[in-house]
């Protein structure tokens, strides 16, 4: 199933994308795309109906963030050998494991603020996983039982404000704008193995970024089971899983984000964005 949110910011409603790609209203009692409905028992519930009686929506509304209600915005860096490479860094012996701010999530195609005082906002495309089955000290052999399906991420970072302010990797993370995701939900059942999927970037349409989850260092599952076992993973949760080579940083000379760029991204199977980049009041 492919689940999204729909509508003005802060008013977006549940919904289901059909066979023919239109976008389905999901029934008001089910509630929104968070916490128990994101459980097996709630998407059970969602696959128990059927799609073509529910009421297209007309038009094209705006697509909202494919979850809400996130507890916790969970990013793992440098998980691809070749940008591990690229940032002029060494390959990590566990995950390396950052956060960003709830603040920063936004529609798929929202506008991206370039911050006050940045000089160095990048790109990156990135899996996003989110928690179906809360856990804590999960197995690595059960972990993808936990999930209750895939999204794209854009996992959008200030440079400067990343590695020249003090060292911590959040600042230059967590910025309002700075988490795109969606535009839809895809359940872990439609997904199957989550380390097959391609995966892009383009700024203007000059392609920086084409991988593969294939390449990942930690795979999915050993992120799941590492990250539950400093923290209990709470349904809604995003966890962000790293990006291959192509940012900004690694080209030869850097190249980073002005007002006006267009930014496409997009995972095989799981949809694509579209973001404007706009100087921030």
């Amino acid at each position: 199933m492919k689940l999204l949110r729909y509508g003005p910011r802060g008013q977006e409603k549940p919904g289901i994308l059909d066979q023919d790609g239109a976008i389905r209203a999901l029934p008001a009692d089910l509630g929104d795309i968070a916490g128990d409905l994101l459980s097996p028992e709630g998407l059970a519930k969602i696959a128990a109906l059927d799609v073509t009686t529910l009421p297209k929506v007309d038009g094209a509304p705006r697509i909202g963030p494919c979850v809400t209600r996130t507890g916790k915005f969970i990013c793992i860096g440098l998980n691809y050998s070749d940008h591990a490479a690229e940032s002029n860094m060494a390959l990590p012996a566990e995950p390396v494991v950052f956060g960003k701010w709830t603040s920063a999530i936004q529609g798929p195609n929202d506008d991206v603020e370039i911050p006050r005082g940045s000089e160095k906002t990048d790109w990156e495309v990135e899996l996003g996983v989110v928690i179906g089955t809360p856990g804590r000290n999960i197995a690595k052999a059960d972990a993808l039982s936990h999930v209750a399906g895939y999204c794209v991420v854009h996992d959008v970072s200030e440079r400067a404000f990343q590695l020249e302010r003090g060292g911590t990797w959040d600042k230059g993370k967590g910025c309002d704008t700075f988490g795109p995701i969606g535009p839809w939900l895809v359940t872990a059942d439609e997904v199957g193995d989550p380390q097959k999927l391609g995966l892009w970037l383009e700024v203007d349409g000059h392609r920086y970024q084409d991988g593969t989850t294939a390449n990942m260092i930690f795979d999915v599952a050993t992120i799941v089971s590492y990250l539950s076992d400093f923290c209990t993973l709470e349904a809604g949760d995003i966890i962000s899983t790293g990006t291959p080579k192509g940012v900004g940083l690694g080209q030869k000379p850097p190249v980073y984000l002005r007002a006006g760029q267009t930014v496409r991204l997009g995972i095989e199977g799981l949809g694509e964005q579209a973001q404007t980049m706009v100087a921030a009041a």
